[in-house]
């Protein structure tokens, strides 16, 4: 099951001075080659004792502040980062031989944020974050269309569904970023940069 990589190889001189110019090109040019869902990504969580867990989130939002995801605030990995605002994200774009590798804290985001993105999001989707108590145990799925079917009665479409109290933005703000690129005879490229102070500093790790 082993697959030869054949790429370019990515010298550090190419890179961008800093991660989020960086991770903005490739994101770019991962978009370009049609890969589906470029933005989704592996979020890995931990709870204060240190058990871990992860699943896939759409990223949402990026800038040179960090990487933004939405959630229900008590979801499960929403209650770790409560506990624990150490995080990773992990972007698998292995069609086209690339990863990337984010580690560092998450935070709420302001609730006017929140609600901009809340309003942008399509009406059932909406209706969809009041309905789940997501992480929570449900008896079945009726119960969960039933919720759902109550809720688009009482906001019908064209109506303004108001932010749940619960649900909101987390942006992971990183202090690390690793650029991987795959090669033949596993001979990959890692490129990390770390952030030191105001400043980010590329070391490049053996495969």
């Amino acid at each position: 099951m082993r697959k030869h990589y054949r790429s370019e190889i990515v010298d550090e001189q190419s890179l961008a001075e800093d991660p989020m110019q960086q991770f903005a090109l490739w994101f770019r040019q991962t978009a370009a080659s049609h890969l589906f869902e470029p933005n989704a990504m592996v979020v890995s969580t931990a709870t204060a004792d240190a058990r871990p867990s992860s699943r896939t989130v759409l990223l949402k939002q990026f800038d040179e502040r960090g990487f933004v995801f939405f959630t229900n605030y008590a979801s499960r990995k929403g209650v770790e980062i409560a506990e624990n605002p150490y995080v990773s994200l992990l972007f698998p774009w292995h069609p086209i031989a690339r990863q990337v590798i984010v580690t560092g804290t998450a935070a709420r985001i302001g609730r006017d944020e929140t609600a901009a993105y809340f309003r942008s999001r399509p009406h059932g989707s909406q209706l969809g974050a009041w309905a789940s108590a997501q992480s929570q145990v449900i008896g079945s799925r009726a119960e969960l269309d039933r919720r759902y079917a109550e809720l688009a009665e009482r906001y019908p479409e064209g109506a303004q569904v108001p932010v749940p109290p619960e649900w909101g933005g987390l942006r992971v703000v990183p202090d690390a970023v690793e650029f991987w690129q795959g090669h033949e005879n596993r001979l990959h490229d890692r490129l990390r940069y770390v952030r030191e102070g105001v400043r980010w500093r590329v070391e490049r790790l053996c495969p």
